[in-house]
């Protein structure tokens, strides 16, 4: 983990750079993919949405909350993944579903800088570490 500064234009120039972004994208849901069927179940899914702490936390404190409410959360997020509704969410589906994530993160940050702990392989860290090698280039 790391302390970055970042903004919602460091975000959108990740995605707006396709290479990169799908390259991400790609790495990221091969990652996650842990059969290879090109498809991604909910088993599969769970840590990678149980890693964005969306419920568990109230301002960065954990908190308890009732088992079948978060297991109803992130079903509802799986939900979101699997446009088709085949139950199995595949790269086109992840890709565009990460997309609107990250977009809807960017609109939250704006576009005043702000420090955030981020994970290493994160795609906010690789968006930063993007936008860091232009600015040095």
């Amino acid at each position: 983990m790391s302390v970055e500064l970042l903004d919602g234009a460091t975000i959108i120039n990740f995605i707006e750079d396709e290479e990169a972004f799908n390259k991400t994208i790609q790495s990221h849901f091969a990652r996650l993919d842990a059969d290879h069927d090109g498809l991604l179940s909910y088993a599969e899914m769970i840590k990678d949405l149980q890693s964005l702490r969306v419920f568990e936390t109230h301002f960065g404190v954990d908190i308890k909350r009732d088992p079948k409410e978060v297991a109803e959360t992130y079903g509802a997020l799986f939900v979101q993944f699997d446009r088709d509704a085949s139950g199995a969410v595949d790269l086109e589906e992840f890709k565009a579903e990460t997309k609107q994530m990250m977009l809807a993160m960017a609109s939250g940050i704006g576009f005043l800088p702000v420090q955030m702990v981020l994970e290493e392989d994160s795609l906010l860290k690789i968006a930063v570490e993007l936008e860091s090698a232009k600015v040095a280039a």
